[in-house]
């Protein structure tokens, strides 16, 4: 019998993935191919049997013949029960045809659904006692079995196995395949929540500390030097209106089709970073040894963000009086992207800058691991905090 038809009519079950039509096609099209194929055969049959006295069997003939594939209504929901009282219908249209009948395709039907459907033991042990009580009981009333009629339903039976056991391997791998994918997808959404959030924890980490000392400076100024105090009262308007429109680009790629408002950050905009942090008492040095040089964008990315969060930490952990951001490049053995924040602070005195309190370090990790670079947070030896990235210079693969 075909195959795509039968494959067709397994829908799915704990797991399995649909194939083929949608489910009320698969649950009615073995029920039509069967009475197809075995109704109008039975009916030929019984017109042409010969002698008389006959009718009463044939027309038993005729009803197990529409009685088996009416049975597979149930085969989705019960494939155990269902391939057992087709077999047995089987076994009873064989033992009291005067003649051999069409073959069973309902019963091939409920084996292979039954074995895609997880119900192996109730197929071969339904298939194995009609195939040995049509025998002997076949012997006993007297009924002569060809041996090529035995090999034909050992294999159509076996055949009826493999085509089942077939479509449930095939609808386990897709199984597998779709919560494969689902992982993956789950995984990809769970960076992508991280990532925004580092990226909202950077720019409203940085922004709400500058704004805090740039407001505390005002107020500190603002008797004694009203143009300073003016000052840092417009460094706070600045800064909090790019801080929202950092936000706002950052949040942008949550919608299709919006651009950002802001260029990428990178080591251009380093000495806006650093004029926007200028605070009395606290000179910020940048050393650019890079002469013109600029590594990849994720590279100039990932280096502005730990410089922002490294500098925001000195301004407001460190008491430092001098900072110094240095860029540079080494080419052994691969070429890599150098830079140093460092500060004549308090230093962190041995401590573990997470455990400390050092917000944003485990995001400048993360950043430089990312890329498959390095980064050293400890303290200076002569004094105050030392923050060494080493980042690819090129875009890592």
């Amino acid at each position: 019998m075909p195959v795509q038809p039968l494959v067709a009519a397994f829908g799915p079950d704990t797991g399995r993935v649909p194939v083929g039509p949608p489910p009320r096609v698969r649950l009615i099209a073995p029920v039509v191919l069967s009475l197809l194929v075995q109704v109008p055969a039975t009916a030929w049959i019984a017109a042409h049997a010969p002698g008389h006295g006959l009718h009463w069997r044939m027309a038993l003939h005729l009803v197990l013949a529409v009685a088996g594939p009416l049975a597979l209504l149930a085969a989705h929901r019960f494939p155990g029960p269902t391939v057992a009282v087709v077999s047995g219908l089987a076994v009873l249209d064989v033992l009291t045809t005067p003649v051999y009948g069409p073959p069973s395709v309902a019963l091939a039907f409920a084996i292979a659904i039954a074995v895609a459907r997880g119900a192996v033991v109730w197929a071969a042990v339904s298939a194995a006692t009609g195939w040995v009580a049509a025998i002997l009981i076949g012997l006993a009333v007297g009924r002569i079995w060809h041996p090529g009629l035995i090999v034909a339903a050992t294999v159509a039976l076996a055949v009826s196995f493999a085509i089942g056991g077939f479509v449930r391997t095939r609808g386990e791998r897709m199984a597998a395949m779709r919560a494969d994918a689902q992982r993956r997808r789950r995984s990809a959404e769970e960076r992508e929540r991280v990532r925004i959030a580092r990226e909202l924890h950077d720019v409203l980490g940085h922004a709400l500390s500058q704004m805090n000392v740039q407001a505390s400076v005002g107020l500190h100024l603002f008797d004694r030097d009203p143009e300073q105090a003016r000052a840092a009262l417009q460094n706070v308007k600045d800064t909090s209106k790019l801080a929202l429109e950092e936000v706002r680009g950052v949040l942008g790629v949550l919608r299709d089709g919006e651009a950002p408002l802001v260029p990428q950050a990178e080591l251009a905009e380093l000495p806006r970073l650093i004029a926007g942090l200028t605070v009395p008492g606290l000179e910020i040095a940048l050393d650019d040894r890079l002469d013109g040089a600029a590594p990849s964008r994720p590279a100039q990315f990932a280096a502005y963000r730990i410089v922002q969060e490294a500098l925001t930490n000195a301004v407001r952990h460190a008491q430092a009086t001098r900072v110094r951001v240095v860029l540079e490049r080494k080419d052994e053995p691969d070429p890599v992207l150098i830079v140093t924040v460092a500060d004549d602070g308090r230093g962190l005195g041995g401590a573990d800058p997470e455990v400390s309190g050092h917000g944003g370090v485990l995001g400048m990790r993360e950043r430089a691991a990312l890329l498959g670079g390095t980064i050293e947070i400890g303290d200076a030896e002569g004094g105050g905090a030392r923050v060494v990235a080493m980042l690819p210079w090129a875009r890592p693969a």
